[in-house]
């Protein structure tokens, strides 16, 4: 497993990365994630590859105080439960705890059936208390 730089070459191959028809209310198209970091000076993202095969992608918001925001993070739909999501994170919190002043990651998730709050509990995320934008908050400490 690795976290890649999108390029010119793998662009199509990272946008045409989807999830199941029933989770698409609950991250947005991989085109539409890149559009947004352009236009955010905080933003960062890569392509997740198992060996040479693009299989997700991952966004991440460089916050202050040493707390980050996992923006996005997506599996393609023919790549799910294979333990890539599980990996991606530990690849993410293996590089952020090598940061200064490193302590926390946050995100948050739309609650529903098809949702990823299952994913992310199972990762060690707890919920806040917080819920902005209809999505709850959830941490995990680094």
């Amino acid at each position: 497993m690795s976290l890649r730089a999108v390029t010119a070459e793998t662009m199509r191959a990272i946008c045409a990365l989807d999830v199941l028809p029933e989770q698409r209310d609950y991250v947005a198209p991989n085109v539409f994630s890149i559009a947004q970091a352009y236009f955010d000076d905080h933003a960062w993202f890569k392509a997740v590859y198992a060996g040479e095969t693009p299989v997700g992608f991952v966004m991440i918001h460089d916050g202050e105080n040493g707390e980050y925001f996992l923006w996005r993070l997506m599996i393609d739909r023919e790549q799910q439960r294979e333990g890539y999501g599980r990996r991606a994170l530990d690849l993410i919190v293996a590089d952020l705890r090598k940061r200064p002043g490193a302590r926390e990651i946050v995100s948050s998730y739309v609650p529903g059936d098809d949702g990823p709050e299952a994913f992310y509990r199972a990762y060690g995320f707890v919920e806040t208390g917080e819920v902005k934008n209809d999505e709850v908050v959830i941490r995990l400490s680094l």
